[in-house]
């Protein structure tokens, strides 16, 4: 249980919205995440978005509703694609997160920072201060598919394979998805995707402390979020966490 600021009524179930730049994700991101609804939550993708990078010119863009030239902190697209659907989603029910998640491939971690700034600016934008803490920016690195490898069971399963669990951390696999098109023939991303995802093991997946530090952090913000003790499940109490992502 997790009580709200102002005095608001306490949640007894929460409802997180995400906001996703793939299209496996927006297909079947909740499948990710579904180990959580024993704790009374659900998952839902409100939008899709194209990935973005950092701004690179320092003008802000200016409004362009009649009658105004107010000069904006994000820019246009993100307020439209990001700010707005996040407040509508949060103004909806007291007890709604809005989580943006992101794939971070191998040839942007280096602007990791920068573009989780973007992101988090276009959440906070018109949010009030007892907003702002129910929303989070998180990555998936690199890309979804990675973290298939970290449970070999649910992949084999699918794909008539026979293949171990990855030996290393799966986050550092550089290119999961075109891995998986060299090892399975007419691999496709949504369809095989999801059936794996159905069959993924979570608790597994992050049961070695010293991997899956992103998707690690994203579980944990949940259990916050929810009010919930972190607990030694997913490894959430001594397990690493995501440098950029753990602040929030």
């Amino acid at each position: 249980m997790n009580t709200q600021n102002n005095n608001t009524p306490p949640c007894y179930f929460f409802r997180f919205g995400l906001i996703v730049t793939g299209r496996g994700e927006e297909k079947h991101l909740p499948k990710l995440l579904r180990s959580l609804a024993v704790y009374g939550c659900t998952f839902q993708v409100i939008r899709r978005i194209g990935q973005l990078n950092p701004q690179t010119s320092k003008k802000r863009q200016v409004s362009s509703f009649v009658g105004s030239r107010k000069k904006l902190p994000v820019p246009q697209k993100d307020i439209y694609q990001i700010s707005e659907p996040t407040k509508n989603y949060l103004n909806k029910n007291p007890c709604s997160y809005v989580l943006l998640i992101d794939d971070l491939e191998y040839d942007r971690i280096d602007i990791a920072p920068q573009v989780f700034e973007r992101y988090r600016q276009a959440l906070d934008y018109l949010l009030d201060d007892n907003q702002k803490h129910r929303v989070s920016v998180h990555f998936l690195v690199n890309m979804l598919e990675a973290y298939y490898f970290a449970d070999a069971n649910a992949i084999n399963s699918v794909l008539s394979t026979h293949l171990k669990d990855y030996e290393g951390d799966v986050e550092t696999i550089r290119h999961p998805k075109r891995d998986f098109k060299k090892l399975y023939k007419g691999f496709d991303e949504i369809e095989h995707g999801g059936q794996i995802l159905s069959k993924l093991d979570v608790e597994h997946v992050l049961s070695n402390p010293e991997s899956c530090a992103s998707l690690r952090t994203l579980f944990l913000w949940c259990f916050k979020a929810m009010g919930i003790a972190p607990t030694d499940k997913y490894q959430l109490l001594e397990g690493r966490l995501n440098d950029i992502t753990q602040s929030q």
